[in-house]
């Protein structure tokens, strides 16, 4: 029996599951807002030798589709100039397409080597204790968290908005038939109800949008839930950045001050 990270109530023994193919692991599954976590994972060591998994074919198309909607989102409630944070950023390629199209994004990522946005750390920012974002991102990033309630408030501590994706899990009889848990790779050893989701909004008196199974806001301004569930839809995207023009791309003065040569 193990105490619940989101809620800390009691947990139930859900199932066990094989992970790395090795690792019989436990699965617990808490009552009360329905979050589910493995025991403690101490094989992650092995599963994050390559910090982006070979079964993660879906990265480019991830970061063409989150790159489109949020450049709709901050022209909907931000303003363009401000600065913006991809957490858990990966490899960089979302941060490098988003600069790309003129939004000043850094990144953060403690485990991942920065490829694709070399010089855009928020770890390499002049003032680090004063870093504070407009919005902050992270997909595909809340399942990896063995402390989710820690990590949020360090997300808090860069920006009280918060762009996200996970999947919640369905209601269906067998988990273990869902693809999501992936087992095969060790690394999703947190996974969400709504409620739970729920529950760290009010934990943090933040207002929950959601979006579709997969994204969601966490903010504390209130916006219209009609407008935001429009982001999604590929159709308004292409309307709305033809009729509001992003800034201009910073792939030129990024270069420039990468390389010290002028384009």
């Amino acid at each position: 029996m193990t105490n619940c990270k989101i809620c800390a109530n009691k947990t139930e023994e859900l199932f066990t599951c094989l992970v790395l193919k090795k690792y019989s692991v436990q699965y617990f599954k808490c009552p009360a807002c329905e979050f589910i976590q493995t025991e403690e994972p101490y094989w992650l060591t092995e599963s994050y030798e390559s910090a982006i998994t070979s079964l993660d074919i879906g990265l480019i198309g991830r970061n063409i589709k989150y790159s489109a909607m949020v450049e709709v989102l901050i022209k909907l409630y931000f303003h363009q100039q401000e600065a913006f944070l991809d957490y858990g950023g990966g490899y960089g390629m979302f941060v490098r397409m988003m600069r790309d199209k003129g939004f000043r994004f850094f990144r953060q990522d403690a485990y991942c080597e920065n490829i694709f946005s070399k010089g855009f750390d928020v770890n390499e920012l002049p003032d680090q204790s004063n870093a504070h974002f407009s919005l902050l991102t992270a997909f595909e990033v809340f399942e990896h968290l063995t402390d989710p309630v820690s990590e949020l408030e360090k997300m808090l501590s860069y920006s009280s908005n918060i762009f996200f994706s996970t999947s919640i899990y369905p209601k269906i009889d067998n988990l273990l038939d869902w693809w999501y848990l992936i087992p095969e790779t060790g690394q999703h050893v947190s996974i969400y109800s709504e409620k739970s989701l729920l529950f760290l909004a009010e934990k943090y008196q933040l207002i929950y949008y959601k979006l579709s199974n997969d994204e969601y806001l966490f903010t504390k301004e209130k916006i219209a839930q009609r407008t935001f569930k429009r982001i999604g839809s590929r159709k308004f995207q292409i309307i709305y950045n033809r009729i509001k023009r992003s800034p201009a791309s910073l792939l030129g003065s990024d270069f420039n001050a990468i390389s010290g040569i002028k384009m």
